[in-house]
């Protein structure tokens, strides 16, 4: 009679922990509420003033020579950029997870660095190491090397700024999966390369897509670090970004408008292709997530 007590307690409390109906509806609304008017207002906004004047003028100031420069040089970025942070983040992912050394957990605050410091704050330290009186600043002069005010301290800068999503999305997934079937691997006679397109980069291909896409996404869309080090030379050294600003403070909102919605446009296909992935592989998803 205890025993079948006991059994029946839980079922009997369940009712208790959950939320009345009256408690959810507001809940989903308030939540409903703040979206709308945090996220999904903003960007019909700013669809509806770059449309305001009408298609011809939404696409003349997407083809406006300075805007093309302005796409060009954002994709131009992001495309080099990823791609160095991949390997990059893979390759720091893979010393923590994998190895124990004096100074890991230095590593590991290192990675984070970005999230914490500002990107002007970045900016500025790249034109103190790489400006015209800078640490290397006579040095770069004398080769005829630039970098602050041209595209490779744009690059560098975005960089710095998108580092850790890739290095932080794929942690927590080597260090919950172990290293029990790469070591496994070596000592078949496995070489380091096949093992890791085999075993590891399957393992992780999940976490390693999603900080591709946040990263790209925050390569696109940096104002700060690349605001400073740019030095926003119109139609060559201005992103897109760059050039919304400019064009707002020239009172040419609807050009600006049309620019920020291109985008917008592009961050929303990112978080598209995220949601995509997550609902056509959500049991491969599940089960490749630590717990």
């Amino acid at each position: 009679m205890v025993d079948s007590a006991r059994d029946r307690a839980p079922a009997a409390r369940q009712p208790a922990r959950g939320e009345s109906l009256a408690v959810r509806v507001v809940l989903i609304g308030i939540a409903l509420a703040f979206v709308s008017l945090m996220l999904v207002l903003p960007l019909l906004s700013v669809f509806t003033e770059a449309l305001r004047k009408g298609w011809d003028v939404y696409v003349a100031a997407i083809r406006e020579p300075d805007a093309h420069s302005a796409i060009r040089l954002t994709l131009l970025v992001a495309a080099i950029a990823v791609p160095i942070n991949v390997v990059t983040g893979v390759a720091g992912a893979w010393v923590i997870a994998r190895f124990e050394f004096p100074g890991r957990n230095l590593l590991v605050s290192l990675i984070d660095l970005p999230f914490s410091v500002s990107p002007v704050i970045t900016g500025l330290v790249y034109v103190l190491l790489f400006g015209a009186q800078g640490v290397f600043g006579t040095w770069l002069a004398y080769n005829d090397v630039q970098i602050i005010f041209a595209v490779p301290g744009i690059v560098l800068a975005t960089i710095f700024v998108t580092f850790p999503f890739v290095c932080r999305e794929i942690l927590p997934i080597m260090q919950a999966q172990g290293s029990a079937d790469e070591e496994a691997a070596l000592t078949l006679g496995a070489g380091p390369w096949w093992m890791f397109f085999t075993i590891t980069l399957p393992n992780i291909r999940w976490g390693l897509l999603y900080g591709v896409l946040l990263c790209n996404a925050r390569a696109m869309g940096e104002f700060g670090a690349v605001s400073v080090v740019s030095g926003r030379i119109r139609g060559l050294t201005t992103t897109m970004p760059l050039h919304i600003e400019i064009l707002y403070n020239e009172y040419n909102s609807v050009a600006a408008f049309a620019v920020a919605s291109l985008l917008a446009l592009l961050a929303l296909l990112t978080l598209l292709a995220k949601a995509l992935l997550e609902w056509r592989y959500a049991d491969e998803l599940a089960a490749t997530r630590p717990l």
